[in-house]
């Protein structure tokens, strides 16, 4: 087993863990900056920005859910990725001894926890060949709290409590975005981010949605109703005054990413993936031949990632 790719994803797990992104503290100022002076919001927003300087500093776990563990990979034809599940399991290991990491994989049968985030389904691994030559890993350290209020729904859909039907179309989904959102609120550590998957089957549309996430902050998307779809809710959802941690206030969610996949006839499933505040998410590329890290992603926030990077089909 490679010590160096060993090496490569324990310093991408420490960073994921401790030091949100670029796009992502962004957001939060944006945040910050629409809130009431002396209002419980700015007060949350404040603690969660005391919070995110001091877990940098100290390389510390950000949140103490450090989450479901997710490797996405691309790599070029050729590349061992069974050393890969290797090195990225004793990563992880070593992660939960050293504290970047902890203990958050429980025996779903008897409640026993393995002390070191190893077990059948943790971590996971999504991989996807590419033509490229180098290797692209994006680490995602998805928390039980944000997950929980995740939704699908099967389109047509009855919304008892705003009393409308969802239809097929794209106001059916918006419609049943926005009821996520607001059925989340007060649960899903707000403010939050959302991954959208139109179409596909149910598993499917789930994992999709959430590789949704992988997106940064302030990207477009390159389909043009999509885009205004995105934004549409966002506008909506940062005026149903949820607000931070749900104590009300301007920003409930700081972003929207939206895909459409083909679905058969008689479906169509609409999937929502919810990401807290922490939304821990980032990514290296690596030298296939060294495993050496060559760069790391995320660094801006402005940065756009390829379609082929972040859509269908890390699996």
């Amino acid at each position: 087993m490679s010590t160096t790719l060993q090496a490569s994803l324990l310093d991408l797990i420490r960073r994921t863990s401790s030091d949100l992104p670029a796009d992502i503290r962004e957001a939060m100022e944006k945040g910050r900056a629409v809130e009431m002076k002396d209002s419980r919001a700015l007060m949350a927003l404040d603690t969660i920005d005391c919070n995110i300087a001091t877990a940098a500093q100290d390389s510390a776990p950000i949140c103490q859910d450090t989450g479901m563990i997710k490797f996405y990979v691309h790599y070029p034809i050729g590349y061992d990725i069974l050393t890969f599940e290797e090195a990225a399991r004793a990563a992880v290991a070593e992660a939960t001894a050293i504290g970047y990491l902890r203990q958050n994989s429980v025996d779903s049968i008897t409640g026993k926890n393995t002390g070191n985030n190893l077990g059948p389904g943790t971590p996971q691994f999504h991989f996807q060949a590419w033509r490229k030559d180098t290797v692209d890993v994006r680490l995602m350290l998805k928390g039980g709290g944000c997950e929980n209020v995740g939704a699908q729904y099967s389109l047509p859909a009855d919304l008892k409590e705003i009393g409308k039907k969802a239809g097929r179309n794209i106001e059916g989904v918006k419609l049943v975005v926005l009821d996520a959102v607001w059925k989340a609120q007060g649960k899903g550590c707000a403010p939050g981010y959302i991954g959208v998957c139109i179409g596909s089957d149910r598993a499917h549309g789930l994992e999709i949605a959430k590789e949704q996430l992988l997106r940064t902050v302030g990207d477009t998307n390159s389909d043009a109703e999509l885009s205004a779809l995105e934004h549409e809710i966002t506008r909506i959802c940062n005026g149903l005054g949820i607000g931070p941690m749900g104590f009300g206030g301007n920003t409930s969610l700081l972003s929207c990413k939206i895909t459409a996949q083909n679905r058969l006839p008689a479906s169509f499933f609409v999937s929502v993936s919810y990401a807290c505040w922490a939304h821990r998410r980032r990514g290296v590329t690596l030298n296939p031949t060294t495993n050496a890290i060559t760069g790391w992603l995320y660094e801006e926030a402005s940065e756009t990632l390829a379609g082929a990077e972040t859509g269908a089909g890390a699996h």
